[in-house]
């Protein structure tokens, strides 16, 4: 069986290739990015997902597998249990969390971007609003919303009743409803903004980036303490610009930006004086940005240099 051992735990798990592998290895790879995707949107992070992975495979291994008659429902119910426990876990972390938390960006294939419910499950404006909710809530509005999986499934994964997962699925959804109202943008008319945002970024031109920002915009940085940022969220399309404008003066460096896809959006990759200084996702309504999300936390930059896998089935 191919394996490879994880950066971090120094456990290991199947990797693709090679000779024919077990029925329980062959499963685990089959399913392994739909695992990844189910434990990234749960936590926002790709390391700690890689992580809940490594222990998912760990517990699969000892599953007595002639009694499993749903490989993929076990595998997500196990990969789920150990998001869940991560996810309180980072919680008490986050709370340590130096300046404004984003999402830990994916650099995604554009196949991702014309799929637009895992596009959307993905995007940096809901994990945000996800952020927001309860562990178990987010489980079971991830769980429902992004891959339709069934509530008595659910329920095994939450150690819930049914009853109890269909609650909390309708409480969890007209909360993000009520923070996320959805409008279905296409990577186009985003990727159209997003150029008028970069001439105007890129020339410091103050009315420029006036033109291409709603009004109650909001900028949110992460820099995690390594790198400069704004500790709190900026909202306001003048304070935004003019603190875009006045920072990028005070630089003195050359700045670049390179369209990239981003958590399956167009996005921007940013370099000064030719260096990777970090990504900006969007949320873009009324062909006005209304949410900028500027990652330079160099810990969360390790997923933009190859396309990360990621599938609702």
């Amino acid at each position: 069986m191919n394996e490879h051992t994880h950066a971090t735990t120094g456990t290991t798990e199947p990797a693709a290739g090679g000779g024919r592998a077990d029925p329980a290895t062959e499963a685990f790879i089959a399913h392994r990015n739909l695992l990844f995707t189910v434990a990234y949107e749960m936590l926002g992070s790709a390391a700690d997902a890689e992580d809940a992975l490594q222990e998912t495979w760990l517990r699969w291994i000892k599953v007595d597998h002639g009694q499993v008659s749903d490989p993929r429902a076990y595998l997500v119910r196990i990969a789920t249990r150990r998001s869940l426990d991560r996810l309180r876990a980072i919680r008490r972390r986050k709370e340590d969390y130096v300046g404004s938390w984003l999402p830990e960006p994916l650099l995604t294939a554009p196949d991702v971007a014309e799929n637009v419910e895992l596009a959307e499950s993905v995007s940096m404006a809901l994990m945000l609003v996800l952020e927001t909710l309860s562990p178990t809530e987010r489980a079971v509005f991830v769980l429902r919303e992004a891959f339709s999986i069934s509530h008595e499934e659910i329920a095994a994964a939450v150690g819930k009743s049914s009853a109890a997962v269909r609650q909390i699925a309708h409480r969890a959804r007209r909360h993000v409803e009520a923070r996320h109202p959805r409008e279905v943008v296409s990577p186009e008319q985003t990727r159209a903004v997003l150029e008028s945002f970069q001439r105007a970024l890129e020339t410091r031109d103050l009315q420029g980036l006036l033109d291409v920002l709603a009004p109650r915009v909001v900028l949110m940085s992460d820099g995690g303490g390594v790198k400069q940022a704004a500790p709190q969220p900026i909202t306001g399309a003048g304070r935004v610009a003019r603190m875009i404008v006045q920072g990028l003066g005070k630089a003195r460096v050359a700045l670049a930006g390179e369209p990239t896809m981003v958590n399956g959006s167009p996005a921007l990759l940013l370099r000064l004086d030719g260096e990777i200084d970090g990504v900006i996702a969007v949320r873009v309504e009324d062909a006005r940005i209304t949410g900028l999300y500027y990652v330079r936390n160099p810990h969360k930059l390790t997923r933009i240099a190859s396309e990360t896998p990621l599938t609702l089935r």
